[in-house]
């Protein structure tokens, strides 16, 4: 009955098996999270409530910020190694397939770096970081 299985069939092992299990793993990681996400934003909070003082105080823990840049990265990722998985599928020269891929790359560390930055850097207008850090918004 093998035969009749329609799903995508695991790599033998190399690189490819690594990318195959990240996004087994990273697709289950990113349901808890946007779920959680969800819950916390929209069900718990709600979104007439979300304003730029909600965001300070919820950034005063590493907590949640550790939570959306896991989520970002994670994201990302996933998204950028099924997009790679499509590049392999559908650009059969080797040198294109290598260009796309490498764009996908760069593409995916600039989105990273994007959206990380305002996640680290981000502090109450008037503040610095260091003052924010010691005593909270």
């Amino acid at each position: 009955m093998r035969g009749d299985f329609l799903g995508t069939p695991r790599p033998a092992g190399g690189f490819e098996l690594y990318a195959w299990l990240f996004t087994r793993i990273s697709g289950v990681l990113l349901i808890i999270l946007v779920l959680g996400h969800f819950a916390v934003m929209h069900l718990i909070t709600g979104v007439q409530r979300i304003d730029y003082h909600f965001v300070v105080q919820r950034y005063r823990t590493p907590f949640w910020r550790t939570w959306d840049m896991a989520m970002l990265i994670l994201a990302i990722l996933h998204g950028m190694n099924g997009l790679r998985v499509v590049v392999q599928d559908y650009i059969p020269s080797r040198g294109w397939r290598l260009a796309a891929v490498t764009a996908v790359g760069v593409v995916a560390f600039l989105f990273i770096i994007a959206g990380i930055l305002p996640i680290l850097t981000m502090v109450p207008a008037g503040g610095s970081y260091w003052e924010v850090a010691r005593h909270g918004p």
